[in-house]
């Protein structure tokens, strides 16, 4: 994926992440706090369901990338810990409040880094939906909350 600014409105809160300097990061994925770096959700250690993987992402989330980083670089990175972003998602009709969390690659084998999916449990949830779709749509507007600044959904 490439970066993509995905912030839409409300205020990010940023924090300074460090990144190891194999990491690659792009602007607008979903990063989790892995001991003291940031990591794009799909480094996360698979979980063997999506569920799982979805919670422990939820439990680590650290909010969005607003800068790159770029494997051998050493530069902390500026990540938005709360805000309204636009992600990508699997077709579905949206409500307000609706939970969303990270969606799962095809094989079933790692999360996403820049795609939400609908979730059933707040233990799974990285935001809320900020913007109603009464129609099935691909792109979802997500109130997200940092679990680690802010105690989560």
């Amino acid at each position: 994926m490439t970066d993509r600014m995905r912030w839409r409105y409300g205020d990010t809160n940023p924090v300074v992440a460090a990144v190891d300097s194999a990491t690659e990061i792009e602007i607008g994925d979903l990063v989790f706090l892995d001991t003291d770096d940031a990591k794009p959700a799909s480094l996360q250690a698979d979980q063997g369901s999506e569920s799982a993987n979805q919670a422990l992402l939820a439990q680590k989330f650290l909010g969005v990338a607003m800068q790159h980083s770029r494997p051998g670089d050493t530069e902390p990175i500026r990540v938005a810990t709360t805000g309204v972003f636009e992600f990508d998602c699997p077709s579905d009709t949206f409500e307000l409040g609706d939970l969303v969390g990270g969606d799962e690659n095809a094989g079933g084998t790692a999360l996403l880094d820049q795609q939400v999916s609908k979730v059933a449990q707040t233990q799974n949830a990285i935001g809320r939906v900020a913007r109603r779709s009464p129609t099935a749509t691909t792109t979802v507007l997500v109130d997200i909350r940092s679990t680690v600044m802010t105690g989560g959904v």
